[in-house]
């Protein structure tokens, strides 16, 4: 006999719908950019920043693995192009601890994009992992390698 689990249900269904942040990995084109667009929109809204960014971070991070892993179960496939909290996590990370301004939001967006897109080692690496850790990890370190790009920027003074 078929037992029915409403809440077993409601959870994978609860995941799956953060993972693609709605109704927004749903859009049929670019779903990646759409999510860290979403990111962009939040912080230039919100304006978080410093040290509460990366706490945020942290906890879409954490939500995000677990999120990315049932969803990749639900859509059946690995890293579905429908799972684009990972986007909005490497977004974060890739102005995480530098000036909210409205250019280093715009270059975290294009620079991020480019480190995701493009993948150099170690993101590539990182992509590989099982699970939800591999769909979030390759776009933190996306994230990572546009913020150190906006960083070097900005310490050497071609940024002002």
């Amino acid at each position: 006999m078929l037992k029915i689990q409403p809440y077993k249900t409601f959870i994978r269904l609860l995941f799956k719908y953060i993972a693609s942040l709605g109704f927004i990995g749903f859009l049929p084109i670019a779903p990646g950019t759409w999510g860290t667009l979403a990111g962009f929109v939040f912080l230039w809204l919100v304006q978080v920043d410093g040290f509460y960014l990366l706490i945020l971070s942290l906890i879409v991070l954490v939500i995000g693995v677990f999120a990315a892993q049932i969803a990749e179960e639900e859509f059946n496939k690995k890293d579905s192009g429908h799972i684009i909290i990972d986007e909005l996590c490497g977004y974060f990370v890739s102005v995480v601890f530098i000036e909210q301004s409205m250019s280093v939001l715009i270059a975290g967006f294009f620079l991020f994009r480019f480190f995701d897109i493009v993948k150099p080692q170690p993101v590539r690496l990182c992509e590989k992992l099982p699970g939800g850790f591999g769909v979030m990890l390759d776009d933190v370190m996306a994230g990572i390698y546009a913020n150190i790009v906006i960083q070097i920027v900005i310490l050497t003074g071609l940024w002002k």
